[in-house]
């Protein structure tokens, strides 16, 4: 679906201030945050924006005072940037920042509290447990398998296994939990994935992913050239149309704001199942929010320059 996306209107380079690109961080995706981060701010200089970038791992707060900064371009990624915190401090201080709220953040970070959010609203999610100590994992002999085992609080498929049977949840449970003390086991779904950008209230083109890996992992997102992005995403008009309204829903119901993007797959039946929400997608040179802007009209600099406008609210 091109030519969906109404560009907002643009102020002057100097009307935002100087611009803080919030990056790094201590969580475990940095690396990836430390790329988005660089390539934002130099989206940002290239459009004559005043940016600096400000690694989050040290006291932010001095820092923004330190360089001036008067608007904050979030580009951190997990715990600590992506979980209400980060977004907590800068309401605080009344720093205009881009992305989702406090509320939405810390609800959609939490891959169980955002499936109870859509199951008490009627829509589609994988059905799932949540397995807090080894001693409860005795009662999973008959959930489905083969099944995904994940933290409840990490992104980037970070700490994620899939297990084919109950004999290999324990090791799975084990390095998942060294992430989080929630760990999420979740029905496997056979079919396609999908992901579905979202720019201001504005759902981007679906794209379809497909890896010779296991299934879409840390590897297959940020490391692999073999990784496979399909957009468009060979759908028919109306599935894809479809698709798009579920994952704006999905979004809204979270109080999303700003930008974002929904994972979500499809079945052998072609039945859609919401997965996740990412309220601060990456911004590298595999990333898939830069990937469904471009098929409307969006190069890098541009898609940058629109999520910055989102700042202002409204």
């Amino acid at each position: 679906m091109k030519g969906i996306y109404q560009r907002k209107a643009r102020r002057s380079a100097s009307e935002y201030g100087r611009v803080g690109v919030l990056y790094g961080g201590n969580s475990g995706e940095r690396a990836v945050s430390l790329k988005s981060g660089q390539r934002v701010h130099k989206a940002l200089k290239a459009r004559g924006v005043d940016s600096v970038l400000i690694d989050a791992a040290n006291d932010v707060v001095s820092a923004f005072s330190d360089q001036g900064v008067n608007r904050v371009f979030n580009a951190l990624h997990g715990r600590g940037g992506e979980d209400g915190r980060m977004q907590g401090l800068l309401d605080t201080i009344g720093m205009p920042y881009t992305g989702s709220g406090v509320m939405a953040s810390s609800v959609t970070m939490n891959k169980v509290l955002t499936k109870q959010v859509w199951i008490a609203a009627g829509l589609p999610t994988p059905e799932f447990r949540v397995i807090r100590s080894e001693t409860e994992l005795s009662g999973m002999k008959e959930f489905c398998y083969p099944c995904f085992v994940k933290p409840a609080l990490e992104g980037s498929s970070l700490g994620m296994s899939r297990v084919e049977s109950f004999e290999e949840l324990p090791a799975a449970w084990r390095k998942a939990k060294e992430f989080c003390s929630e760990v999420l086991v979740e029905q496997f779904i056979d079919g396609a994935e999908y992901t579905i950008g979202v720019l201001d209230s504005t759902p981007l083109p679906v794209i379809r992913l497909e890896t010779d890996n296991v299934f879409y992992d840390y590897e297959a997102k940020y490391q692999s050239n073999d990784t496979r992005y399909i957009v468009p995403c060979g759908l028919s008009k109306e599935k894809e149309q479809a698709l798009q309204a579920m994952a704006l829903e999905a979004f809204r119901l979270t109080e999303c704001e700003g930008w974002g993007r929904v994972d979500l797959m499809l079945d052998q039946q072609q039945n859609p199942w919401l997965l996740e929400i990412n309220t601060i997608p990456g911004m590298t040179d595999h990333s898939l929010v830069p990937m469904a802007a471009r098929e409307v009209g969006l190069d890098f600099d541009e898609l940058v320059m629109e999520i910055l406008e989102t700042s202002y609210g409204g």
